[in-house]
């Protein structure tokens, strides 16, 4: 059964300024240029934390972890922030326009704690493999600071909506927090201090299972802190903001692939090899691509390709097992086994990139910027859910849901 207890997080204070000032996208969304417009727009900015700029005379006293450490305990000490007198949920809703349709959407959730459950408990399921760097460095971070800054996303099933319509009565009143993201998303967050309306999402979630959408490397960080870290009391909790996976507001994006420096790439090389077990056709554009996606085609794996030089895109058809999403299919059989680019390549991202929006793939082919980019439809929930309670995993950034949950927003300290 899933356990959801509400905390005590720390807050900016007034005096810290704008909430726009301060809340920024997680960590690993984060591009250098982004860095350094958090870093200008306010001394107090959690980029400081999360994201600290190493410098030239780092050493094993004072670097990125050290200093991220520093600036949480001056925060919290001169008034930057301060923690929560009433243990409380927290509502949190995100108004964006769905960059595939332009359609206007709001996703709902709510932000708490969660217990920190082994997989192998069968309450938390994970739906994409994960990198050992990316943990490293999580851990460091919170080995030093003791603290979470930003949630994990995590899907639950409630076809009832019966958390949601709860939600729906907190979020009726003034926002406690509101702030419009870079990317035009407006997040709000209402606070839920009511023991009996506390209570009563409890008893709702009891019975959920839950899926990671957004933060596999922090929640695996968290166990493996929780075990190195018995004593800590608050190490068994991690923040998280849970969302229903059947709510109409939940968009999944396609994450498609750039392949690039690839020593002797022939594309009719390519294309002749694939043709030995995927059915090829030449489609005439992005519409046709996406017209061929929204045919039923139960079992089969549809994928497209565009390659540099041709003004065509390519469709590739094959029989795919259960559980099996098409993304799998492109690793295995055409990554892996056309091209030769194989796991340890693809986590060092050694010949391929990650873009998003299908136009976009195709024109950075086009103009150069990429030999080939393999292009993939949305996955649905559905799939990923049932990929993740059956205990499989997907490739990684098999994913992409939007709009992303800000961090800064609430800051969870294990203090116990």
């Amino acid at each position: 059964m899933a356990e959801i207890f509400p905390f005590h997080p720390y807050r900016y204070t007034p005096t810290a300024g704008p909430l726009g000032l301060l809340a920024t996208q997680p960590y690993d969304k984060i591009s250098a240029a982004m860095r350094e417009r958090y870093l200008e727009s306010s001394p107090y900015n959690p980029v400081r934390v999360i994201l600290g700029k190493p410098a030239s005379g780092d050493s094993p006293s004072d670097n990125v972890y050290t200093r991220a450490a520093r600036h949480l305990e001056d925060w919290m000490g001169s008034g930057i922030l301060a923690r929560e007198t009433e243990p409380s949920l927290f509502a949190y809703f995100q108004e964006f326009t769905d960059p595939d349709t332009e359609e206007r959407l709001t996703r709902k959730g709510f932000i708490g704690l969660g217990a920190v459950e082994d997989y192998s408990t069968g309450v938390v399921h994970r739906h994409e493999q994960t990198l050992s760097g990316p943990k490293r460095d999580r851990m460091e971070l919170l080995r030093h600071t003791r603290a979470h800054f930003g949630q994990l996303f995590m899907l639950y099933p409630d076809p009832d909506c019966a958390v949601d319509r709860i939600l729906d009565q907190a979020a009726a009143g003034e926002p406690t927090m509101a702030v419009e993201d870079e990317y035009g998303a407006i997040h709000r967050a209402w606070k839920i201090a009511e023991p009996e309306r506390i209570a009563e999402i409890q008893r709702l979630m009891r019975s959920k299972k839950l899926v990671i959408a957004d933060g596999h490397h922090r929640y695996e960080t968290a166990l493996a802190f929780r075990d190195a870290n018995p004593q800590l009391e608050d190490a068994r909790r991690v923040m998280m903001t849970f969302v229903n996976m059947h709510s109409p507001g939940l968009k999944i994006l396609a994450t498609h692939r750039l392949i690039d420096n690839l020593a002797g790439f022939d594309a009719t090389q390519f294309l002749e090899k694939a043709a030995s077990s995927f059915r090829v056709e030449l489609v005439d554009s992005s519409d046709a691509l996406r017209a061929a996606w929204n045919q039923p085609h139960a079992g089969r794996a549809r994928i497209g390709v565009a390659i540099h030089g041709s003004e065509q895109l390519c469709l590739l058809e094959a029989a795919r097992g259960p559980r099996e999403p098409d993304v799998a299919v492109l690793h295995q059989r055409l990554l892996a086994d056309v091209l030769g680019i194989g796991e340890e390549a693809v986590r060092e991202e050694r010949y391929l990139r990650y873009v998003r929006g299908l136009d976009t793939a195709i024109e950075l082919v086009r103009g150069g910027s990429a030999q080939m980019a393999f292009l993939l439809k949305v996955t649905p929930i559905g799939e990923v859910a049932d990929i993740s309670f059956s205990g499989g995993v997907m490739p990684q950034k098999s994913t992409d849901f939007y709009p992303k949950l800000l961090s800064g927003l609430a800051i969870y300290k294990l203090e116990r």
